[in-house]
């Protein structure tokens, strides 16, 4: 009984899978370069803030 109700699971996986929509290679490509350059300038900025508060900080301890 569990046997059959797994092989029906995997045929209800099977036809979900054929409904997806899956993205061309261009458009994973595409994608892919966004998210490396929204990433490397989010890095860029959040080491700028981290630099100007480590700094900020420093100064007001020592003052």
């Amino acid at each position: 009984m569990e046997i059959k109700k797994f092989i029906n699971y995997l045929g209800d996986v099977r036809r979900e899978i054929d409904k997806v929509t899956w993205p061309s290679k261009r458009e994973v490509m595409i994608t892919t370069v966004v998210v490396i350059v929204l990433a490397c300038i989010f890095a860029v900025f959040f080491a700028v803030v981290d630099t100007i508060w480590y700094r900020t900080v420093k100064y007001l301890i020592e003052a």
